[in-house]
């Protein structure tokens, strides 16, 4: 039996050897004819099959295909009741009938416009938020509010390791499934795939239900990369909203060698806005898990809130089941919106040519730009594509800085101190188009201005690039940035 297989497997891989450039040609046709790509990604793909076809087989078998126009992603359409307040904030803000505590935040109108709009991202005011940026601090709330649960509890990740963290995560799960309280798990193949099947199966057998998102076709070999969902969401009885860039493990918690202290950005959330964080976790479990949870309506029911926050905030998301790249769109709206500054933080900084070019006219034009990236590489090829970006903002007068202190993996854009985005999304095109991502938009000077202040704080632990640091770096790094960007399209 074992010979038989072997021998398929030889024959298969004679037959792609010897046809390699036919094969690389049909690709190329598929890319040129079938597929909406940039021309730069285009031109990028055609030069990998020509110039390096067995490589560039297996990168396009990996993470080539696009799945756009494919039933793989149908349409998830949002519920009448959502889409009845949709069109009633729209009648408000055409109207001139907006109201925010502060009057200088009617600015930023047009950003609400638009998210309702393309996104469907009900705008509301009330909510209380919370900042984490330390794991240990993050898990401790999250843990303490999963074990108030009365009715569900609804967790979603993109990464979950079967480590010390995600067993006391567990353990409090299981309390709650034989409490009576619905508990959900939804996870991505590709981020889990060292989980095993029995790890999801000890949660079923205790009455928590598990969904995978985009599983692999061959067991654990998962060849696709792309179209990953790489949102972390966790909503608890409708009350409580956690969202942002903290997974489950214990790097997250700054226990691992190779990255040390872990610096994210993650939000809790209490106030109507958890609604549609509910809402997002639902889309993506009824597309994973093939049921309709919208047909309970427990699961929406708004609760009465003891605390009445002042924040207005949007959640909006993104990915390749939409060809509106809301999350892309807000951030490049919010850099040309920018009177005095804009703050950002990414791990991986590979924008595209619009997002590039809007930073680089703001800072020209006396914005105060200041990006922020890791000193420490988690993926080489994006980590020296990145420097060549920030070596571009670098010569367009922006402020660049490199965290020291551990590994930076905030996703975080403050502008003038009023607006944030922040959530799952990094500033690369990966995250524009290719992952499902989610992220909050807050409309609030206070909160925005504590966001801002951990990022100063944050610029103390930080080596500055200057122009001068920059012109001096190596041959070698040179010829790692140049080759590394000109994959960036595909990173």
């Amino acid at each position: 039996m074992a010979e038989t297989i072997w021998n398929g497997v030889v024959t298969v891989y004679d037959f792609i050897m010897d046809n390699i450039v036919i094969i690389n040609i049909l690709f190329a046709l598929i890319i040129v004819f079938f597929q909406r790509r940039s021309p730069q990604t285009v031109w990028t793909w055609l030069l990998l099959l020509y110039f390096i076809p067995i490589l560039g087989f297996i990168m396009y078998l990996v993470i080539g295909q696009d799945f756009h126009k494919s039933r793989m992603f149908k349409a998830k359409e949002i519920e009448g009741e959502l889409k009845y307040a949709v069109r009633r904030q729209e009648e408000t803000i055409y109207h001139k009938r907006l109201r925010l505590a502060n009057p200088e935040m009617t600015r930023f109108k047009d950003l609400i416009l638009y998210n309702l709009e393309a996104g469907e991202a009900v705008l509301t005011d009330n909510n209380d938020i919370r900042i984490y940026t330390d794991g240990k601090e993050k898990f401790r709330a999250l843990i303490e509010e999963m074990r108030q649960a009365k009715r569900y509890i609804h967790v979603q990740y993109y990464i979950i390791r079967n480590d010390e963290l995600w067993q006391e995560i567990e353990k409090v799960l299981i309390e709650k499934a034989r409490e009576g309280v619905e508990v959900r798990v939804l996870f991505d193949s590709m981020g889990c795939r060292t989980m095993k099947n029995k790890d999801w199966e000890r949660l079923e057998n205790e009455g928590i239900q598990v969904a995978e998102f985009f599983p692999a076709l061959l067991g654990k070999l998962q060849l696709r990369v792309n179209y990953r969902n790489h949102r972390k969401i966790v909503v608890i009885d409708g009350r409580i909203g956690f969202v942002g860039g903290f997974n489950v493990g214990r790097e997250y918690l700054g226990r691992d060698k190779k990255f040390g202290y872990w610096r994210d950005t993650h939000l809790c959330i209490e106030g109507a806005a958890v609604t549609s964080l509910a809402v997002r976790f639902v889309l993506d479990w009824n597309y994973a898990a093939k049921e309709n949870l919208f047909l309970e309506d427990t699961l929406f029911e708004i609760p009465q809130y003891t605390r009445h926050g002042r924040n207005p905030v949007q959640i909006i998301s993104s990915g390749p089941d939409s060809q509106i790249k809301t999350i892309h769109d807000n951030y490049l709206r919010l850099i040309h919106s920018a009177k005095d500054h804009v703050y950002i933080q990414t791990p991986y900084f590979i924008p595209d040519d619009s997002i590039l070019d809007a930073l680089k006219i703001a800072s020209r034009s006396g914005i105060d730009v200041r990006i922020m990236v890791p000193c420490k590489p988690d993926h080489p090829f994006v980590y020296w594509a990145t420097y060549s970006y920030v070596g571009d903002m670098v010569a367009a007068g922006a402020k660049c800085y490199v965290y020291d202190n551990g590994f930076l993996h905030a996703k975080t854009m403050c502008v003038d101190g009023m607006v944030a985005c922040v959530g799952t999304a990094n500033m690369d095109i990966r995250s524009f188009g290719l992952n499902f991502e989610v992220n909050a938009v807050i409309y609030s000077e206070r909160t925005v201005q504590k966001l801002e202040r951990a990022f100063e704080n944050d610029m103390t632990k930080c080596t500055h690039v200057t122009r001068k640091v920059y012109d001096e770096r190596s041959l070698v790094i040179k010829a790692k940035e140049q080759f590394s960007r000109l994959l960036s399209p595909l990173l």
